[in-house]
């Protein structure tokens, strides 16, 4: 492929008809909070509790939200319920991965990447669950959760649902050849994934 091509290319890949203001690829910790703060639900690992498959890994998909849109936190927060098998694993043991993936917006597909293509920027966030018991971070939890995923409200009331929050200790960046990258969860919190011109809801 010519130089002009490539750089063509990759261009192209960094912003498309999605309208995705992505940041560049060497950015990465700016990669990981900006597919955080895109994505809407996330496949969530645990280890089971559950028979025939106690000790296995077990995923299963998950709302989120880590706040306003262009503005999130970066922390991923949850509305769960104990009757939810995979938080009945959590209940043993909290620690669990999540993996979220710019495939669930139109961006990927826009451009002709493949899911499992590296750019289609995707990652994976190590770490543990934990419930939310501050009042303030309750409010926010439930006030961009709600926003996000509306139907939440009307829940069945007599599930004892709650909100929770992914601890981070890890995260894995691939959005690019070469490989996946990791970032330190000082790192990933210290960025800034938008440009200052993008307004707030």
């Amino acid at each position: 492929m010519s130089s002009c091509l490539l750089l063509l290319f990759l261009g192209l890949a960094s912003r498309g008809s999605s309208g995705l203001d992505i940041p560049p690829h060497d950015a990465v910790a700016r990669v990981a909070r900006f597919v955080a703060n895109q994505c809407t639900w996330a496949s969530m690992a645990t280890i089971s509790t559950h028979h025939p498959v106690q000790g296995q890994p077990f995923s299963n998909a998950f709302s989120i939200s880590d706040g306003p849109p262009g503005h999130g936190t970066g922390v991923p927060y949850l509305y769960l319920t104990r009757m939810e098998v995979s938080v009945q694993d959590l209940q043993v043991n909290p620690q669990a991965s999540l993996s979220l993936s710019l495939a669930q917006t139109d961006y990927c597909t826009q451009q002709g990447f493949d899911p499992q293509s590296p750019l289609c920027a995707h990652i994976i966030l190590s770490g543990s669950v934990l419930e939310v018991n501050d009042t303030a971070e309750v409010e926010f939890a439930q006030k961009w959760l709600f926003w996000r995923h509306p139907e939440m409200k009307d829940w069945p009331s007599d599930h004892g649902w709650f909100f929770a929050k992914f601890n981070i200790t890890k995260v894995w960046v691939l959005d690019y050849f070469g490989g996946v990258k990791t970032i330190t969860p000082d790192e990933y919190f210290k960025a800034t994934p938008y440009r200052k011109h993008l307004h707030s809801v």
